[in-house]
């Protein structure tokens, strides 16, 4: 005679868990790119930018020469005071998890911060990329007017204007966040990035042994030729890229590294 033994009643199949996935670089810079737009100084911020490369244009139609209101000087005047507020936004947006006490929160759900930080460049390199664009339909729309009211409204411009404002644009929002991945502070962040520079180009201009290495150290001065020189010498490429080795890449490396060994509490 032959017994069965029947399961015990509530016996639950113990089953493997399936592997937590870990979220994609894709995933993790649109997440960054919504955090720009959910904080109420992100958010204004990116509206101010709009808004300054709109009144810029106007401020042209209503001042400027008929002959100088031409696609290219629509353009060019808009990138300057955007381009200042941009390394702004790179400070905020890399500087937000210790700001704003979510760095704790963040790297356990992200353990690998370097891929954290990589996600925030992404994303405010876009939006630099984006303001560009910005700037190209203000410039657009103020030839168009221009046209209509009697002003040049020449389209014609250089291909490369368009080059030189995605490099001026992409470096300055890269040397903010450098600055605010190297200090991890707001507003300390802020006036460094303000300051620092700043000095240097006094110290440049006033102090003669300086004459020489402000002329590759002082990106007023290096990044000049992007706008002002119909073609960009072999030297002028050279002090460009030393100048953002100084103020870009070795902040973005020490700031990686500080980021990296900094102890979350």
């Amino acid at each position: 005679m032959t017994t069965t033994t029947a399961p015990a009643a509530g016996a639950v199949e113990h089953r493997q868990p399936s592997p937590v996935r870990r979220p994609s670089l894709a995933r993790l810079t649109v997440v960054e790119l919504r955090k720009l737009v959910d904080t109420r100084a992100g958010r204004w911020l990116l509206i101010t930018i709009g808004l300054i490369a709109a009144v810029v244009a106007t401020l042209q139609l209503i001042y400027a020469e008929d002959a100088d209101q031409t696609f290219a000087n629509f353009f060019v005047p808009s990138l300057l005071p955007v381009g200042v507020l941009l390394p702004v936004l790179g400070i905020l947006s890399i500087t937000s998890e210790w700001s704003q006490r979510t760095a704790l929160s963040t790297y356990a759900l992200v353990p690998r911060r370097e891929r954290v930080v990589a996600a925030k460049l992404i994303a405010v390199m876009l939006t630099a990329l984006a303001s560009v664009l910005a700037s190209l339909i203000v410039a657009a729309a103020g030839t168009a007017l221009a046209s209509a009211t009697g002003g040049a409204g020449t389209w014609h411009f250089e291909a490369s204007l368009i080059f030189n404002a995605v490099i001026l644009q992409v470096t300055s929002v890269l040397m903010g966040a450098a600055f605010g991945l190297l200090l991890l502070n707001p507003p300390l962040a802020i006036v460094g990035y303000l300051l620092l520079p700043t000095i240097w180009g006094v110290l440049g201009e006033m102090v003669r042994p300086l004459h020489g290495p402000a002329g590759w150290l002082d990106t007023s001065k290096t990044m000049e030729p992007l706008f002002s020189s119909d073609t960009i010498t072999g030297e002028q490429w050279g002090r460009m890229v030393v100048s953002l080795l100084a103020w870009m890449v070795l902040p973005l490396a020490a700031g990686l590294l500080r980021t990296l060994r900094r102890e979350v509490s």
